[in-house]
């Protein structure tokens, strides 16, 4: 593909940008899915109380700005060469501003905050829920369907919007303001960013986004009306869904200095698993970053689940609609890095090293959950700790611990998803920055008696908006032409050593019990 200026022809090329919780990217892709060009900069976290987490949606906007330019000058090419941006975001963070002026009423509220954490838990306490559920009980095994199943076993979370929206409209009298005269526009980072590129013209969102706020029915595919009065939040504020592959217009000529075509938009873990290709049911992604989130294709149909996993709607291309099913761990990275602020090592890199220098880890368990427990234990007020420590116990020990446990934990959700979903396994491919970990990959290969492919460019999230976006623009013609773009850097294969584990897995899993209800508020 090429664009003509000027009487010759021009090769053109994709940006995507990728706002994560700790940094925002972009590249410029080639034809061959290849990086030209990359910037990046930091995502500022602001604390301003004990739980509270937050963005400045301002800061945010010039960050996206400054690394679109950034990598199209890194590139060595030229803004008209760019045939169509995608952009992919972190989920669940959002904030409220005014439809007239474009200002915001507050900061991003991010996924992490726990200002709502009271509310969460008085109203799953409450008689309300607890009626809902009954009624919803009633009602599936009056018609069978699976939504009213789902709506039998919910619960609210601080990781999901509903609560923390609900809180805003509580506490920010300008934001109820703004909702009585009709002026409040909602959106998630993605939302907020398509507002500031059309110059408010666009207040939009794509399925993957919105099916992750919780406020969203993924059976109906619909903002749910329902949830909306229950907890009373109005419709009015949210933005229009779209497919994720879609001609949400041209960014403003003045931002970039002429218009390009924003053709995705895109949840941060759906776009990974675009990424990776998991374009067929059964096939699984393994995302291990700053938490895990393992995410299985379970085709056309939403999956509903009993232990945890959430159902996802991972892309909507044209009349195509692919569901998700996912599980996560929220204590992966974040192990890691507290280790290491410990000193228990001083690289990252040195913690494969030192979990091969043992043979295992001299019978200490480590328990990851800094942020509670999630899927299938589901308990926000489990502790992290240690146990099983002794006086032999090293540095190496320790960080072998900590290695295995993310492994475990991966083992965990994949035999849940095997349970729940009944789906055949296909394949397996692992992204994200603790897969670089040979110790942590090969373990989870043994674990899972699976083959893992590790992909050599671990950026799945910004490759999976670009592939999206290219397919709307002619750049790429199929996802069978993507299929063979996508480059393997390593493939684990099972060692068979899953049952020398089984006695340490055990006494892992006594470790997680002893860890549950530690703390009496989450």
């Amino acid at each position: 593909m090429g664009t003509q200026r000027n009487g010759f022809k021009r090769e053109s090329y994709i940006l995507s940008v990728d706002v994560g919780t700790t940094s925002i990217r972009c590249h410029v892709y080639d034809k061959q899915a290849q990086i030209k060009g990359s910037c990046s900069t930091k995502v500022t976290l602001l604390y301003p109380q004990p739980g509270w987490v937050e963005m400045d949606p301002e800061e945010l906007w010039q960050g996206f700005v400054a690394v679109v330019k950034g990598a199209v000058n890194d590139s060595g090419l030229q803004m008209r060469q760019m045939e169509a941006l995608g952009i992919s975001t972190q989920r669940a963070t959002f904030t409220t501003w005014d439809r007239k002026t474009g200002t915001p009423f507050h900061n991003f509220i991010s996924w992490q905050d726990l200002r709502a954490a009271e509310l969460v838990g008085a109203w799953n306490r409450s008689c309300t829920m607890k009626a809902i559920h009954g009624v919803m009980k009633v009602l599936h095994c009056l018609t069978r369907q699976k939504r009213f199943q789902a709506a039998s076993l919910v619960v609210f979370s601080t990781q999901h919007v509903t609560m923390r929206l609900a809180w805003i409209l509580q506490h920010c009298a300008n934001v109820r303001r703004a909702v009585e005269e009709g002026t409040c526009c909602f959106g998630t980072i993605d939302t907020w960013l398509l507002y500031k590129l059309s110059k408010g013209l666009v207040h939009a969102t794509d399925y993957s986004n919105a099916s992750a706020t919780g406020i969203f029915d993924s059976y109906q595919m619909c903002w749910s009306g329902f949830l909306c009065s229950l907890v009373s939040l109005p419709l009015s504020i949210f933005p229009t869904v779209e497919d994720t592959g879609h001609n949400y217009g041209t960014s403003d000529p003045s931002i970039f200095g002429l218009p390009i075509p924003v053709m995705s938009v895109m949840a941060d873990q759906q776009a990974a698993m675009f990424g990776e290709c998991c374009f067929n049911t059964g096939d699984v992604k393994i995302t291990m970053g700053t938490g895990t989130f393992m995410d299985i294709n379970t085709g056309n149909k939403p999956h509903t689940s009993v232990a945890g996993l959430y159902p996802l709607v991972g892309w909507k291309i044209g009349p195509d609609v692919v569901y998700l099913a996912e599980g996560n761990a929220a204590d992966t990275g974040t192990a890691i890095k507290w280790a290491q602020e410990l000193d228990l090592f001083s690289e990252v890199q040195e913690t494969e090293a030192m979990a091969v220098s043992v043979n295992d880890s001299d019978g200490v368990c480590f328990v990851p959950s800094f942020s509670g427990l999630q899927a299938p234990l589901n308990d926000p007020r489990a502790c992290a700790s240690f146990m099983g420590l002794k006086p032999s116990t090293t540095k190496n020990h320790l960080v072998r611990a900590i290695l295995e446990s993310v492994a475990f934990r991966n083992k965990q959700l994949y035999d849940i998803m095997l349970r729940e979903t009944r789906i055949p396994i296909t394949r397996i491919r692992a992204d994200g920055g603790v897969c670089t970990n040979d110790f942590i990959m090969q373990l989870t290969a043994d674990l899972l008696g699976k083959k893992i492919d590790r992909p050599s460019h671990f950026d799945m999230s910004s490759l999976g908006a670009a592939f999206v976006a290219g397919l709307g623009v002619g750049f790429w013609k199929s996802q069978e032409e993507l299929k063979h773009l996508r480059c393997t850097d390593r493939v684990f294969l099972p060692r068979g050593a899953r049952d020398g584990y089984t006695g340490v897995l055990l006494s892992w899993e006594r470790a997680l019990q002893r860890s549950l209800h530690w703390y009496s508020k989450p």
